[in-house]
């Protein structure tokens, strides 16, 4: 039997050492953790003349103590050595082993987005319509490059093969585009053969636009040139051998200021420069068709403000040479796109009608930009709405444009013509019933690109994922995107308890045993780590407004008629939410918004705070600032860090461009429960929220839907679109559109 020194140094995240004392190598400790039978490899060596193991363990004491242990223990020996390893070996999930946080996306799992084009004819058929990405992950925001971008992008790829069939005399097509396969964001580039595109017609069994040999695919953005790839990227563009895009790698130091900045990276060599200015946001980039200038929807010094529908960003322009020297051009725009170096169109909402609609701006030429010198034009009319608009600089009779019209629930993508002042239908005739974004157009103006929801899942046939695997700038912390909310399971991991609005219900953790225990509206579940069966939940109206009742309370879901517990009742006009119990039993983490009660002015602002179980030792922990959202908390599994989500980073893209999201700017962040150390774990513009952390290690791999109860495609469109058409229909024509 091999007797070894451990020895335990002072620290969160240290190193220990066994050295043996009969030559026997210890390849590895096992201990118990939390419940749960944890191993870790040892690494040996005999440099000393002392054969000694060596691994990583998390922590904590405050001095280095000497601790006998024996390769092979007995069990008595073992359980006088247990205790010891539960008190110093507890896990910091930030820098030991490895630990899951679960939160869920708004609608996500159901997009399956790929970009299709169709041509631009008199009369369009679906037989027309081609699927250019390949239907992995999801795949959106695309752009065609130039010819001679296009030519540009080969060259910096000369090393690889394009693979022409015999029979094709044509050039090569290049599409750029964003996609968030491998569990991040990053922007690729697919280079194909036009006579090898796949129409229906063709081929009734595939959408595909291309047979995979016939496609050459790679991301344009790589870990090892000093790209950040937990950050999300965003609208690409080429301007020489540089690539121009969005990222969110960079924090500004400020809650509630969008981390979304412009940024160009040479191709090959991977240097990368922000072109926004440090503490500023910018969305929405575009290049001029020589090249010279760039066009963006800045935030500029003022920030964000809250708006989740139409952003209160101006048009800044500035020559791609010299990106500190900034013009505003418009004030009050977003979404531009050039049609030639003097001219852009661009989205805002009238102030006057409340549609949205295109716009369009002309520069002064040969003078100085100034805001006064630019002329200003609206383009389409009200009784409607019409954004993301794209120019053609081969035609510039026409933009592409998307629309949302009185009378349909779902956004189609039309051409208008701008002398005529005359659109054309091009995608409700092919697919009525489905959302079309972001529409581009081919560099010769021949066809128009836009993305949509292919409707198959990335699981095995076609089936939605349940468990979503992303990458986590943690490395500690597996992070998946579930699909589901609320959920929360009891310690033992036994049962489940879960809201069904109204109702909240229990259930055992194979789905039998099912029942309701608290027949009103309830959210956020949290279970008692110390008494079995207590559950935690918060009751009142869902997102309910300042001046409704709702409270923090207990129930016993073993003891049927056991009165419930009202925690945080009776001190105020203010909203106490969300809670979660402390695995150690010390701490309840909620959401509340008493910072603004109610007898002042509403502002929807909700920190993160703590209070102990018997209702002492309050504490302000997460605050996001004047106006600012920090909800959902969810206690780590040593009790020392708290995972959250919040309005932080503010918005990350212009929310008219994604689906339907309550919150566009929801995204997961992990802190200490002191406040200290925010980090933020996702990057996109979606809503992402009620995040759970839990000590059982998840394999990093998606995981496929088995009940696959709801259908791919099964998302909404932004709301607010659909309430605007009302509105402002019922007051011209006293109707009711849909």
């Amino acid at each position: 039997m091999a007797y070894g020194l451990f020895r335990l140094s002072a620290g969160l995240c240290r190193t220990f050492t066994i050295s043996g004392t009969d030559g026997a190598p210890l390849d590895q400790l096992v201990f118990m953790l939390g419940g749960f039978t944890r191993s870790l490899e040892m690494q040996t060596s005999t440099a000393t003349g002392v054969m000694t193991s060596t691994a990583s363990l998390p922590v904590f004491g405050a001095a280095t103590r000497k601790y006998s242990l024996v390769r092979r223990p007995k069990p008595l020996l073992l359980l006088l050595l247990l205790p010891l390893l539960l008190i110093s070996v507890v896990a910091a999930a930030r820098c030991g082993f490895p630990s899951t946080i679960y939160f869920t996306t708004l609608g996500r799992s159901r997009y399956t987005f790929d970009i299709y084009t169709l041509p631009i004819l008199p009369t369009i058929n679906g037989q027309d319509e081609l699927q250019l990405t390949d239907g992995q992950s999801v795949n959106y925001n695309g752009h065609f490059p130039s010819p001679s971008q296009s030519s540009s992008l080969l060259s910096l790829i000369s090393n690889h093969t394009i693979p022409y069939p015999s029979s094709s005399s044509s050039s090569p097509h290049v599409l750029i585009y964003v996609t968030e396969r491998h569990g991040t964001s990053n922007i690729y580039l697919d280079v194909y053969t036009p006579n090898t595109l796949i129409t229906p017609h063709k081929n009734p069994s595939r959408r595909s636009a291309l047979e995979m040999t016939n496609r050459l695919q790679f991301p344009l953005l790589h870990p090892s040139k000093g790209s950040t790839f937990t950050a999300m990227k965003d609208r690409p563009s080429i301007l020489g051998d540089s690539l121009i895009y969005v990222s969110t790698h960079e924090d500004p130091g400020r809650p509630r200021r969008s981390w979304a900045a412009v940024y160009s990276t040479r191709i090959q060599s991977g240097e990368t420069r922000r072109l926004t200015p440090p503490g500023q946001a910018d969305f929405s980039p575009a290049v001029s068709p020589s090249g010279e200038w760039i066009a963006v929807a800045s935030e500029g010094e003022r920030g964000w403000g809250g708006e989740v529908e139409d952003l209160n960003t101006d048009i800044i322009v500035f020559r791609s040479s010299d990106p500190e020297k900034r013009f505003r051009a418009v004030t009050h725009g977003g979404w531009p796109t050039w049609v030639d170096d003097s001219t852009f169109y661009f989205h805002r909402r009238s102030a006057d009608d409340g549609w949205m609609s295109v716009y369009r701006a002309v520069l002064p030429r040969r003078r100085e930009i100034r805001e006064r010198l630019v002329k200003v034009e609206r383009l389409t009319p009200p009784a409607f709405h019409a954004f993301t608009p794209a120019a053609s600089p081969a035609n510039k009779s026409f933009i592409a444009l998307a629309t949302r019209r009185p009378g349909s629930d779902f956004r189609h993508v039309e051409l208008f013509d701008v002398d005529r002042r005359r659109f054309v239908e091009v995608t409700r005739i092919v697919s009525p019933n489905a959302h079309h974004y972001n529409p581009f157009i081919f560099p010769d103006g021949s066809r128009v690109g836009y993305h949509k929801c292919r409707g198959r899942g990335d699981g095995e046939n076609g089936s939605p994922l349940f468990l979503e695997s992303l990458q986590s700038p943690t490395p500690s912390v597996n992070l998946f995107r579930i699909d589901g909310s609320f959920p929360s399971f009891s310690p033992d991991g036994e049962r489940i308890a879960y809201v069904g609005l109204p109702g909240l219900y229990v259930a055992n953790r194979d789905g039998s045993g099912n029942r309701e225990v608290f027949p009103g509206l309830a959210f956020a579940t949290g279970w008692d780590w110390k008494r079995k069966g207590v559950l935690y939940t918060s009751i009142g109206p869902v997102f309910a407004t300042e001046h409704s009742g709702v409270d923090v309370v207990s129930i016993n879901v073993d003891e049927p008629g056991a009165p419930i517990k009202k925690l945080t009742t009776g001190e105020g006009p203010w909203t106490d939410t969300m809670c979660n119990w402390s695995p150690d039993g010390e701490w309840i983490a909620f959401a509340s918004d008493r910072d603004k009660p109610g007898d002042k002015p509403a502002s929807g602002s909700f920190a993160i705070y703590l209070i102990h179980p018997n209702g002492t030792g309050l504490k302000r922990v997460v605050y996001s600032g004047e106006g600012g959202k920090a909800n959902h908390p969810w206690f780590s599994p040593d009790s020392r860090s708290i995972t959250f989500t919040t309005d932080y980073a503010a918005v990350s893209a212009e929310p008219i461009a994604n689906p339907h999201h309550y919150q566009p700017y929801g995204d997961i962040f992990i802190a200490n429960i002191d406040g200290s150390g925010i980090t933020r774990l996702t990057h996109n513009s979606y809503e992402d929220g009620t995040p759970t952390w839990g000590p059982k290690y998840m394999k990093p791999a998606d995981v496929v839907e088995q009940l696959n109860e709801k259908e791919t495609c099964e998302f909404e469109d932004c709301h607010w679109l659909s309430e605007a058409s009302k509105q402002v229909n019922q007051v011209l024509d006293k109707r009711v559109c849909a």
